[in-house]
């Protein structure tokens, strides 16, 4: 029997295998599909998933128990799971007595010293060899085949296309992965493909990395045994396909869901053949109804995984549209998050606790169904980490590549560039792992790596949970590290510095910091953070902060958007032609380029919002000076020249200005959409350099005609006390303001009148000159008056302890940081010991 490659007609293969979601859900409640389903357990080697549960790990092992709860508890509640049954423990154990297999293998195995790779090698590779040479036992495939031959009726196909894959006892465990440890064979069609593909799974428990990953964790290899799964394929090779986290997998974060996609069949994304798309979803607002979307990463999706002739399976290269557009509209993204956040709340319910979980879907081709193929506990976080780390680097170097980062480390070392497994045996340990992408096979070397970068995969790619578990920095996705780095050559691989992961030339200083975040101490003013990159949110979100004092879309606009708002409004008038081809090619094909832009903020901002729900987060809307504008695309045909721009056309007197009105929409626009569509609505605003109160009339009317509208779902609106008017006007100011943020640098240069960037007149640059403090303490007792908070965002309170002590004695609401002074602050403002310690490497 041959199953139709990918080149047959779609009529042919949609008449052959287009079975929707309900057709799965119907064979489940009529129990069809597999001999067998009113047997017990014992009586029979194959077992249909419907019959089984988790409790039933001895019997199936962790992937196959795990397919039998989905199947009996969840399918019920409208998640589909494609059907089929499972091979037994027993049959695995069988096959090896009757074969003789048995003593010698696990005899050999205590034996062998998995330091030894060579030696490893050569005795794994005589074991399969064995496994897969000896015929199953003739009870054994007799009822595999029985077995095979209902699920293929009740699909009504002769011999149905299969997914065939290894399932052990060990496996899928909250303590321990195995990620990638046995095989999985796809677009497995007709009886003689599935004995061997079996045999093939059943060989394939001892693979090196199998074999040394279970030396390593202290499980016994005799105990530990083999089921074999045979799930019925989804169509994903004409679909898309991918795996969920229901948690965020760098920071640990429980209140996101994380979802990967790619074209064609999934084991291009598991295992990190291609850098996929990536989709956040912040799962408290998603919970209230809304569509909380919160970041969109377009991957390249390179090649795509389908059938090929004969049963087999293929790589083709993506065609340039489709590398282009997401794989996953936002109600598919919806859809399976609703689905995934069923499966966590049902396993954590069994666990007794809350799971984490890591599940693998497909969406069929031909039907547009959704199915949930796999679902194991996440590893990694699952256990808890006491700790965080906080890796810098000390110096500064040349970037050589870059990719997604993994985790927060940063590591250095000379480079071995490994193109195949032929080649780990030269791989010397503390070397840096430079590869196309890792292998399973690989785990006896890469565990002893000080760090590993690849060309291809994204952060769910077995590189990336591998390197993860080992806690080791791992940069994916870089596409050119393999040509680009010589071997070698000494390197550092920082993961340090956000989602962007950067390989750096030389052996470059760091210092590492640890932190209890527990150990931090209660401050008598609540700390916030000042907070600019999105990347790094979910990290700086596990910290006691009391939120987000100030959030600089000057960030966001600058590094992910790049252009010029009245750009994007305008691109007719753009004058530089090459900066116009720019401006189109990053827009692409849309009908209206302002929602390139608002995109981009509001999912900015989303993200940071997310990361610290439902503390405060303050908005400030866009701070840059004329000449800060100018540099972005299109910029400079929108922007005067100013002498003096620090004082000039700035803050609040552009956002009513026609020549920045309609640019300042598209801010209110993001705003509006991460409050009212995403739900995220601890997000706050801020105006800055608001000079008068005339003008605070003009930007709060500009607001309210863009659908902000102060007290409206409760937004709360704040200004900054940056100019001494502020301060002379307090009262009147927090007569339409909720608040204040004092902005110590522009105050003091403002008060003293002394240029902040003068290296002459530094020296009497104070912050805490008592014309400052004064001012500050006059908006204090003013803004409480009117019962207005008042917070502080400058850099003054993490570098004197002697202000931080002023700020807290006039009773200051806030106080707003840079995050490596958290807890530094925290325990000036308390009488708790210090919790930290650094040290330094190179």
């Amino acid at each position: 029997m041959i199953c139709p490659p990918i080149g047959a007609s779609s009529a042919e293969a949609g008449a052959r295998t287009a079975f929707s979601a309900k057709d799965h859900l119907k064979f489940a409640e009529n129990g069809v599909g597999t001999a067998g389903a009113t047997r017990p357990h014992a009586m029979s080697y194959t077992i249909p998933f419907e019959a089984l549960r988790l409790e039933d790990i001895a019997q199936v092992g962790g992937k196959n128990a795990s397919l039998g709860e989905l199947i009996s508890e969840l399918t019920p509640h409208g998640i589909a799971v494609p059907r089929g049954f499972a091979l037994s423990v027993s049959a695995f154990r069988e096959h090896l007595a009757k074969a003789g297999l048995s003593d010698p293998i696990y005899a050999a195995l205590e034996a062998l010293d998995i330091a030894d790779v060579a030696e490893l090698a050569k005795l794994g590779a005589a074991i399969r060899s064995q496994i897969r040479e000896a015929p199953l036992p003739a009870q054994v495939e007799q009822e595999l085949i029985r077995s095979y031959q209902e699920l293929s009726r009740s699909y009504g196909e002769p011999e149905t296309d299969v997914a065939v894959r290894s399932s052990a006892t060990a496996e899928d465990l909250p303590t321990a992965s195995f990620a990638g440890q046995q095989e999985s064979y796809l677009n497995v069609c007709g009886a003689a493909a599935l004995v061997q593909a079996v045999r093939d799974c059943m060989a394939s428990l001892f693979t090196d990395r199998a074999i040394a990953y279970r030396a390593e964790r202290g499980f016994a290899h005799r105990k530990v045994g083999l089921s074999v799964g045979v799930q019925k394929m989804v169509r994903s090779d004409v679909g898309a396909a991918g795996v969920i986290f229901t948690l965020d997998t760098e920071s640990g974060s429980r209140d996101v869901v994380i979802v990967t996609s790619s074209w064609g069949l999934g084991e291009s994304v598991v295992k990190g053949r291609v850098n996929p798309d990536e989709f956040w979803v912040h799962k408290p607002t998603f919970e209230q109804g809304f569509a909380s979307i919160i970041r969109r990463d377009v991957g390249d999706k390179s090649v795509t995984l389908i059938y090929g002739p004969d049963g087999t399976t293929e790589e083709q290269v993506t065609g340039p549209l489709l590398t282009s557009i997401a794989s996953l509209k936002d109600e598919d993204v919806l859809t399976l998050t609703r689905w995934a956040l069923s499966i966590e709340r049902h396993y954590s319910s069994k666990a007794g606790h809350a799971l984490p979980m890591d599940i693998e879907w497909a969406r069929d081709g031909h039907t547009g169904d959704l199915f949930i193929v796999q679902a194991r506990p996440e590893t990694v976080h699952t256990q808890g980490a006491a700790r965080l780390e906080r890796f810098e680097l000390r110096e500064k170097g040349t970037v050589l590549v870059r990719g997604k980062s993994v985790g927060s480390r940063i590591g250095s070392g000379p480079v071995r560039v490994i193109r195949d497994a032929s080649e780990l045996a030269s791989f010397i340990p503390g070397e840096v792992l430079v590869a196309p992408m890792t292998d399973p096979d690989w785990e006896p070397v890469l565990r002893k790596a000080a760090a590993v970068v690849t060309d291809q995969g994204g952060r769910t790619c077995h590189a990336a949970i591998i390197s993860r578990e080992l806690g080791i920095p791992c940069v994916v996705g870089s596409h050119d590290a393999t040509t680009t780095l010589r071997e070698g050559q000494e390197i550092t691989v920082s993961c340090a510095e956000g989602d962007d992961g950067r390989v750096y030339a030389g052996k470059l200083a760091f210092e590492r910091q640890e932190v209890d975040p527990l150990a931090i101490p209660t401050p008598r003013v609540p700390v916030m953070l000042n907070v600019a990159n999105p990347d790094s949110a979910f990290r700086l979100g596990q910290l006691p902060s009391a939120g987000v004092g100030l959030l600089r879309v000057e960030f966001v606009v600058g590094s992910q958007i790049g252009i010029h708002p009245m750009a994007l409004v305008h691109p007719d008038r753009v004058k530089n032609v090459a900066e116009l081809r720019e401006i189109l090619k990053r827009v692409g094909e849309v009908p209206d380029p302002t929602n390139y832009f608002v995109d981009k903020m509001a999912l900015g901002v989303a993200q940071i919002a997310a990361a610290f729900y439902p503390r405060d987060v303050i908005v400030r809307f866009s701070d840059f000076k004329t000449n800060e504008y100018a540099g972005l695309l299109g910029g400079s045909t929108f922007e005067p020249h100013e002498d003096n721009p620090m004082i000039g056309f700035r803050g609040a007197s552009r956002y009513y200005h026609e020549a920045y009105r309609a640019g300042f929409a598209l801010e209110c626009r993001a705003i509006d959409r991460v409050r009212n569509m995403m739900g995220l609505r601890n997000v706050k605003v801020m105006v800055p350099f608001c000079r008068t109160i005339k003008e605070a009339h003009h930007v709060l009317d500009e607001m309210a005609r863009n659908g902000l509208r102060r007290g409206e779902h409760d937004l709360e609106v704040y200004v900054m006390c940056e100019i001494p008017s502020n301060v002379v006007l307090a009262d009147d100011f927090a007569e339409l303001f909720d608040g204040f943020s004092i902005g110590s640098n522009d105050l003091t240069q403002l008060t003293l009148g002394i240029d902040r960037d003068s290296a002459t007149l530094a020296p009497l640059f104070d912050e805490q000159d008592p014309a400052v403090l004064r001012s500050i303490e006059h908006v204090v007792r003013a803004a409480h008056r009117h019962g207005r908070k008042v917070g502080i965002c400058g850099q003054a309170p993490s570098d004197h302890p002697a202000f931080a002590r002023f700020l807290a004695d006039i009773d200051i609401d806030t106080i707003s940081v840079t995050s490596d002074a958290l807890s530094a602050v925290c325990e000036v403002l308390s009488d708790s010991e210090p919790n930290a310690h650094s040290s330094a490497a190179e």
